[in-house]
């Protein structure tokens, strides 16, 4: 799993360097700021403080990172640490935490939640979590507290033109939702492509709000090879990867693909990278020798 997230933050870390090359090619400076959405690929204790059974504020988590279990889900760093180090900016505070407010927000801030999805209703069995619509929502009020620490509101749209806005989502909707037919109804009233188009028309609303609050630059991940992980291959009785599962998760990361070609030329004023995490983890695992052993 550590090498599977070290491929993650390789794959977003090389998209995160294109956004600025194309800030500097339009001559714009080094990001101001880092806002995430997201899952527990990248939450970093928002959900210590929710009602919630997803948790990882415990040990062995966090057992190689500098403060130890912090609500990470994984070892050490996460995918948004690893960007931050090349950003030049501070590891990002969880929006949760309550002693955060003034100008602890101006660098950005962590809203992903384990267990949260694209659609409101995932993850419901696992307790307390936020969803997108929900992370949305606390980053407008953070937007507020941070807007008031500008005495002009031309550098504050500047601030905001200067932030970068990294999304992972949609797994959850998937091994936490539509993969459970004994919890949820959704694999039977949808096809793989029907449901995959549900997931992109809420993803492309929350996108856009966020858009229209004046950031301008985006980072939007694949889902990964669902059907490789443990879970989805011990459900399955063997050690392989679970094609269908895969072929299911396809329907989205190609209509994602899409969508960040359509959303790049009906927004000219802004960029929208595709961060291919799911190419780059299937070539890991056809071809292990070329990322070492």
């Amino acid at each position: 799993m550590n090498s599977t997230r070290l491929i993650i933050c390789s794959v977003l870390i090389t998209n995160i360097g294109i956004l600025l090359l194309i800030s500097r090619a339009h001559g714009s400076q080094q990001a101001s700021a880092l806002f995430v959405f997201g899952d527990s690929l990248i939450d970093n204790g928002n959900n210590n403080y929710l009602d919630s059974l997803a948790k990882a504020d415990y040990y062995p988590y966090g057992i190689d990172f500098f403060e130890g279990p912090t609500g990470r889900f994984c070892n050490g760093k996460t995918v948004i640490d690893g960007m931050c180090d090349l950003l030049g900016l501070p590891y990002l505070p969880a929006h949760a935490n309550p002693n955060l407010n003034g100008s602890k927000l101006l660098a950005g801030v962590n809203y992903a939640s384990a267990a949260g999805g694209i659609l409101d209703v995932t993850g419901t069995f696992l307790g307390d979590r936020y969803s997108l619509k929900q992370q949305v929502l606390h980053f407008e009020e953070d937007l507020n507290d941070i807007k008031n620490l500008f005495s002009h509101d031309e550098d504050y749209n500047e601030y905001l033109s200067k932030s970068i806005v990294v999304m992972v989502l949609g797994s959850n909707d998937y091994i936490n939702n539509y993969l459970l037919p004994t919890l949820y109804t959704s694999s039977y009233t949808y096809t793989p492509e029907q449901y995959a188009n549900l997931l992109l028309n809420e993803y492309t609303r929350q996108i856009l709000a966020v858009q229209s609050l004046g950031v301008r630059k985006f980072l939007l991940a694949a889902v990964g090879p669902l059907g490789c992980i443990p879970n989805q291959r011990a459900s399955a009785g063997g050690p392989d990867c679970v094609d269908q599962v895969n072929q299911i998760v396809g329907y989205f990361n190609r209509g994602l693909g899409s969508l960040v070609k359509q959303l790049n030329t009906d927004h000219p004023d802004s960029v929208f990278l595709y961060g291919n995490t799911y190419d780059t983890l299937g070539d890991m695992l056809n071809n292990p020798d070329k990322y070492g052993k």
